[in-house]
């Protein structure tokens, strides 16, 4: 079975001056603004980089919860934080890590127990897979 989610951008202009737009199929985003501004001078509106953030820091949270209900746990709350670092490399920037950081309350289970699963979620989210940059993480368990 293949999922098929679509986002769009349109941009007009140049790269200091032009502006874009960021879409979703479902509607979540529409027409948010971005530009060079959102993305390096911090004006408001969106820029690559959050939205990436975004999208690990769920992606990563639904397979924690996924493997803890595969072992028989199921989580009261999962709170994660994907840190995005964009760096400038070579004539551009990529981005060079995600610091993935959650607070989880999951009744019942040990730490030992935990450890692993929560691991193996990091190695095992779609997003962690397709992202080359070095992914840390950092958690706490309560």
């Amino acid at each position: 079975m293949t999922i098929h989610k679509k986002g769009q951008a349109h941009w007009e202009g140049d790269i200091k001056r032009g502006k874009g737009t960021i879409s979703t199929e479902s509607g979540a985003l529409k027409e948010q603004p971005y530009g060079f501004n959102t993305r390096f001078e911090g004006a408001a509106g969106t820029n690559p980089e959050e939205l990436i953030g975004a999208a690990h820091a769920g992606c990563f949270s639904m397979a924690l919860s996924l493997m803890l209900g595969e072992a028989g746990y199921t989580a009261e709350s999962i709170d994660t934080t994907a840190d995005v670092s964009l760096d400038k490399s070579g004539e551009g920037f990529a981005i060079t890590k995600i610091a993935l950081t959650s607070k989880v309350k999951v009744p019942g289970i040990d730490q030992a127990v935990f450890d692993p699963i929560i691991n193996k979620a990091k190695a095992g989210c779609p997003v962690s897979q397709l992202i080359k940059a070095e992914i840390t993480l950092d958690y706490t368990l309560n």
